[in-house]
């Protein structure tokens, strides 16, 4: 099929709107449902972030995408006890696909409400298991096992967006798109990210491990397509925190690194000890949880408003705990799609656990940037690559 008709483009009164091949037939066939225009942009920038991260780690890998940019990622090793709980998958068989989908999923689950799914292997039952119990768009993957599709056939009154991809499709030298009736033209973005990127040590600091060198990877893999400016942090296989789309380094930094802090709150024991009411539906949870973590607690806690979520009314969670769990977050990576200007995207970075660093480098400051990791003992690489997406 050379040609897909589609509803309308990225709002309903853009009309008509259609997705076409040039030359030869599209990647992509529709198995159920009927796909959008930003659905299709999810679905083809998801699918060549998750082969990536396959190719880079040799692990099935998931995303979770909303609006051209990934919500979360991640690669699929084991969840520990307390990721299981939080990803809402502590009575249900995990195989490693599954635990890619639940990581990529639990990394940001207020952003990933109605999101499109990208897997880099088969689909199988138990991760369509997972999806079953989602509030999600579609999914995009290269097949499926007769059972997970028709589970996600049933999902969504029958019209949930399914989409098989040619795992075979190499795209063209040069894509093209037009803006305002002018065409662009470009190479397409073929750079690898590998263990040769993470060579080029300037700070004291000149060691990775083999795990850090992975969450390097997987974050640089994901700001790829990221939508720019874009920072990610990353831990034990997973991104926790994604800054994408903002005009400023350090707000991406921030950002993202709010997200991670977010993740992290999740696992206090604190938290996991909320005693919601058995029919509070999973996004009203996540929603109260985010509350319950920030400076705005007392708005859940206020008298005729916990009554609505929990059994039990809640202890306070003070900033000055919130802040004592956060320093207990270690061990994170954090890549950046272009160099950090100030050294104060690094204090931030620290901030949220930070201990290794990939960025491209070439600021005016980057002696000011490596000051700022040395102090901390961070080991940081310039890759020289830059990855912006647009």
């Amino acid at each position: 099929m050379k040609e897909l008709q589609l509803k309308y483009g990225c709002n309903p009164n853009q009309k008509p709107a259609r997705v076409f091949m040039e030359d030869g037939d599209l990647p992509v066939t529709v198995l159920n449902g009927k796909p959008g225009y930003i659905n299709l942009l999810d679905a083809l920038n998801g699918w060549q972030l998750v082969k990536e991260l396959k190719e880079a780690t040799g692990l099935p890998a998931a995303t979770s995408f909303k609006h051209v940019s990934p919500a979360g990622a991640a690669v699929g090793r084991p969840l520990s006890d307390t990721l299981k709980k939080i990803y809402y998958t502590d009575d249900v068989e995990l195989t490693p696909l599954a635990c890619a989908y639940a990581r990529a999923r639990g990394a940001d689950r207020m952003s990933s409400f109605g999101d499109f799914i990208s897997l880099s292997d088969k689909c199988d039952k138990a991760t369509a298991l997972l999806i079953k119990k989602e509030v999600s768009d579609g999914i995009i993957a290269p097949s499926y096992d007769e059972d997970a599709l028709e589970i996600l056939k049933a999902k969504k009154k029958g019209s949930y967006c399914v989409l098989q991809i040619d795992e075979n499709y190499i795209p063209p030298e040069t894509e093209k798109k037009q803006v305002f009736g002018v065409t662009f033209e470009q190479g397409h973005n073929f750079i690898k990210i590998n263990d040769d990127s993470l060579s080029n040590f300037v700070t004291e600091n000149k060691s990775l491990t083999d795990e850090e060198k992975d969450n390097l990877k997987i974050a640089l893999i994901i700001l790829k397509y990221t939508q720019s400016n874009s920072v990610c942090y990353v831990k034990d296989g997973q991104a926790i925190g994604i800054g994408a789309g903002q005009q400023s380094r350090i707000h991406c930094t921030r950002l993202a690194g709010d997200k991670a802090d977010k993740w992290w709150l999740r696992q206090c024991p604190k938290v996991l000890e909320l005693q919601f009411k058995d029919d509070i539906k999973r996004a009203d949870r996540d929603n109260t949880i985010d509350v319950y973590t920030s400076d705005d607690a007392q708005d859940v806690l206020a008298e005729g408003v916990w009554q609505n979520f929990f059994k039990v009314k809640p202890q306070e969670f003070t900033r000055e705990e919130r802040k004592a769990w956060i320093a207990k977050n270690t061990d994170v990576a954090l890549g950046s799609d272009a160099f950090f200007p100030f050294g104060d995207n690094i204090e931030r970075a620290h901030r949220s656990g930070v201990k290794v660093i990939a960025q491209p480098g070439g600021s005016v400051r980057d002696d000011n940037v490596i000051e700022v990791c040395n102090k901390y003992n961070i080991a940081m690489v310039f890759n020289g690559i830059r990855l912006f997406h647009h």
